[in-house]
C-alpha cells in the first residue's frame, strides 16, 4: 500500500528540513511498501536559507518518490523576475530574505531602479538546476482519496478546474467551507498552532519559520498521523 507523506510550508528554514528528511527517511524504512513524498511549496522567504532549501529538494533527499509542489511564494519570485515592479510586494511578505540567501546586497529602502539591479543579480545567481526545478512545480495533485496543493480550492469548482491563483492565495472563503470537496484537500498556506483536521481538508502549515516546527502528515489508507520537528 502506498504512505504518503506531505510536508507543510517549510521557508527558508534549512534546519528544520534537514530534520525532516531524516525522520521521513526513517519512517520510511520502519515500514512496507511504496512511498510517496510531497510538499506543498512556499520552500523560500522569511527564513535565512531559501537557496539552500532549493538546492537540497532538487536533488531528492527522500527515500522515495518526490513530487514538489508550488506555492504562492514561488510564484512570487518568478512574478519578480519577470516584472521587478512587484519587488515591494514581495519584498513585505519575505522575498528579502531570499535575496539575501543568494548574497545580494538590500538596501533598507529600495528605488524602482534597486529592484531591477536586484533581479538581476537574482537571474544571474539562480543556478540553471534551480531554475529548472521551479519551473517544474506542479501547482496540485490527486493521490488515492487526497487533493493536494498549497493554499486551498474555491468551493462549488471541480477540482480539476481550479486556477492557479486560488491554489496558490486563497484562504478565507475555502478555510470557512464545509463542503463535501470530493476528496480531502491537504495543503498549507495558512499557519496554524497545531495540524488542523476536519472533514473535508488538513491544514498542516504551522508556521515553520516562526514556530521551530515543521509538520509533515503521513497518511495511509484512511488513517492519518503527524511527523513534526
Amino acid at each position: 500500500m502506498k504512505r504518503l507523506y506531505v510536508i507543510g510550508d517549510i521557508h527558508g528554514r534549512l534546519d528544520l528540513l534537514d530534520r525532516m528528511i531524516a525522520l521521513i527517511n526513517l519512517d520510511i524504512r520502519a515500514g512496507d511498501g511504496e512511498a510517496l513524498i510531497v510538499t506543498l511549496g512556499d520552500y523560500i522567504d522569511r527564513g535565512p536559507n531559501s537557496r539552500e532549501v532549493l538546492d537540497r529538494l532538487l536533488q531528492n533527499p527522500f527515500s522515495g518518490k518526490y513530487v514538489a509542489l508550488k506555492g504562492n511564494h514561488e510564484a512570487l519570485l518568478q512574478a519578480f523576475l519577470d516584472d521587478p515592479t512587484v519587488g515591494a510586494d514581495w519584498w513585505r511578505l519575505g522575498g528579502v530574505t531570499t535575496l539575501r540567501s543568494f548574497g545580494i546586497a538590500i538596501k533598507p529602502r529600495m528605488t524602482r531602479r534597486g529592484f531591477a539591479h536586484a533581479a538581476e543579480q537574482l537571474r544571474e545567481a539562480l543556478s540553471p538546476q534551480q531554475i529548472e526545478f521551479l519551473g517544474s512545480l506542479k501547482r496540485s495533485l490527486v493521490s488515492g482519496r487526497y487533493f493536494l496543493c498549497h493554499a486551498g480550492v474555491r468551493p462549488g469548482v471541480p477540482l480539476d478546474s481550479q486556477n492557479e491563483e486560488d491554489l496558490l492565495w486563497i484562504r478565507d472563503e475555502f478555510l470557512s467551507s464545509e463542503i463535501d470537496f470530493g476528496k480531502i484537500v491537504v495543503h498549507g498556506h495558512t499557519p496554524v498552532g497545531e495540524p488542523e483536521v476536519l472533514a473535508n481538508r488538513i491544514n498542516i502549515d504551522t508556521g515553520a519559520f516562526l514556530s521551530e516546527r515543521l509538520t509533515c502528515a503521513v497518511l495511509e489508507g484512511d488513517g492519518h498521523r503527524f511527523i513534526s520537528t
